[in-house]
């Protein structure tokens, strides 16, 4: 049976849009990367024979351009999309792997591993990393962008993630468009509001790092009063 021949509510794009991606089978999820399938041959029935072949789908990661190239409907275009989807969920679960081997304890640790996401940046970007008790990253959040020369962090929104990751601790990053590393006075207020309400929420708030292309000031390091 052709997908469109199939009810709404059985479709995979659509139950993807109405009970979320980790909720489909493996014949779903490849029905939506391969598309459609050709004469005589659904895309149901593509994935599935896919499926039949590796018989575990940690096999996929083992796939060549010409693993699949006799599958009628399975061209070489397809075959593209569905190894290039792949690699990009290889990358992200090897990624995934590194950040969980680094400890976040110091701030040259934390600026190594996170200053990549302020390169060449015009606007403040604030960041929040939101660690276990043996601090590994649990969770690296985008929380707020701001104008040339401010950002909006509130600690509402900054303490609701660690609720909801189950976090031990937090650091907290933003940049400096102009590359001057000097905290400002609200900069010095937020982190001292953090600060308080982590001790009221036995939630640890470790370190605030201002960051530029090539540089960092740690308030841990340069306000250890703050932190005591």
């Amino acid at each position: 049976m052709k997908i469109k021949e199939l009810p709404e509510y059985e479709r995979p794009r659509e139950r993807l849009l109405q009970v979320g991606s980790s909720n489909l089978s493996n014949e779903e999820l490849l029905s939506i990367i391969i598309k459609t399938g050709t004469k005589g041959v659904s895309v149901k029935e593509i994935a599935l024979e896919i499926l039949k072949r590796i018989k575990n789908i940690n096999n996929l990661d083992n796939i060549s351009i010409n693993t699949f190239s006799d599958i009628k409907g399975l061209g070489e275009i397809k075959r593209i999309e569905l190894l290039a989807t792949i690699e990009l969920g290889r990358r992200i679960f090897l990624e995934k792997q590194e950040d969980n081997k680094i400890i976040y304890n110091r701030p040259q640790v934390i600026f190594e591993n996170n200053k990549h996401l302020f390169y060449h940046k015009k606007q403040e970007y604030f960041y929040c990393l939101y660690l276990d008790n043996k601090n590994k990253l649990i969770e690296r959040k985008l929380l707020f962008m701001g104008t040339v020369n401010r950002s909006i962090a509130h600690p509402r929104e900054i303490f609701k993630e660690a609720y909801k990751n189950s976090a031990s601790s937090i650091v907290c990053m933003h940049n400096h468009p102009s590359g001057d590393l000097t905290p400002s006075i609200d900069d010095i207020q937020l982190t001292e509001s953090l600060i308080e309400i982590g001790r009221i929420s036995g939630i640890n708030v470790m370190d605030h790092l201002i960051i530029s292309d090539n540089n960092y000031y740690s308030f841990y390091d340069n306000q250890k009063d703050l932190f005591i």
